[in-house]
């Protein structure tokens, strides 16, 4: 089999990479700069260098290809939704050129609203534009990333969580590892067709205090979560120098997922993965050294 694996350097795609080749399978990864790529993948793997927004790399990656895992990487376009729409323009191309059989789209929970969840909305349209190639096309609705608390180190440092969602809203959490294991174990099964929709949820809801308190315990101190204004959080991206699309793609996943929004999928057997947040958090945030 041909698997065509993009940003086979994320969070992840780079254990996408991992489980099929252990798997057996050599896949191909599509990457801006191979030189990112870790030595082990890179000899066991077809590497072909290049942009997801440029249609010829994309095309040229996947030809031959039969099935392929595509995720929107984060560009830094001033308007991030235009950005995914080219993006699933580019992916769609490239899927009914080369007559890709089957494909998993990396998503979020929200994109079945379409409009109204920020930077979300991309996604949708990302959806959209794959689910009308015909080809055979699995949605991953994946949980918020346990790996998001590594950005604001900042705030972790002071012991602070601050979000724009009410802090005793329960949300699905999920590892980025565990999102690739469904990944890749419906990549390399051939039995399915027509359009599916797999959320990823993790092992369960938690809200972010609870989520505070799992982090303080790995950390060894004291974690609390702290609800901010929207206009808050609006006035700290400007000041980082965020255009104003952006600024309202990242406002405005929690304005639109945080009242009235209830998933299109609920919680099953199916949508559950096994990682636990404290798990995740002592591994990755414990500090050096400590036992």
């Amino acid at each position: 089999m041909k698997i065509v694996v993009t940003t086979p350097t994320g969070h992840v795609g780079s254990h996408v990479t991992r489980v099929l080749i252990q798997a057996g399978v050599r896949p191909t990864l599509l990457v801006r700069d191979a030189g990112r790529l870790d030595p082990g993948a890179r000899e066991r793997a077809d590497v072909v260098e290049g942009d997801q927004l440029r249609a010829d790399d994309v095309l040229r990656a996947t030809e031959g290809a039969d099935a392929l895992y595509w995720v929107n990487p984060p560009t830094g376009a001033p308007d991030p939704i235009a950005a995914h729409r080219e993006l699933g323009a580019v992916a769609a191309r490239a899927v009914t050129e080369n007559s890709v059989p089957r494909v998993v789209f990396q998503s979020s929970v929200g994109a079945e609203l379409r409009t109204g969840a920020g930077e979300i909305d991309g996604l949708a349209a990302t959806e959209e534009a794959l689910d009308a190639t015909g080809a055979a096309v699995l949605h991953l609705r994946c949980g918020l990333f346990f790996t998001n608390l590594l950005l604001d180190p900042a705030g972790l440092e002071e012991g602070v969580l601050r979000v724009t969602w009410p802090v005793d809203l329960p949300l699905p959490w999920v590892d980025p590892r565990d999102i690739a294991e469904v990944g890749a174990a419906r990549l390399l099964a051939r039995d399915w067709s027509g359009r599916e929709v797999q959320a990823v949820h993790g092992p369960q809801d938690l809200t972010y205090e609870q989520v505070a308190a799992i982090v303080g315990q790995a950390v060894g101190r004291p974690v609390r979560a702290e609800r901010i204004p929207d206009d808050a959080l609006r006035e700290g991206l400007r000041a980082a120098g965020m255009t104003d699309a952006q600024v309202e793609a990242l406002v405005g996943m929690s304005v639109g997922l945080r009242e009235g929004f209830t998933p299109e999928n609920p919680r099953t057997f199916a949508t559950t993965t096994p990682t636990t947040l404290g798990a995740w958090a002592f591994a990755n945030l414990r500090p050096a050294g400590d036992a």
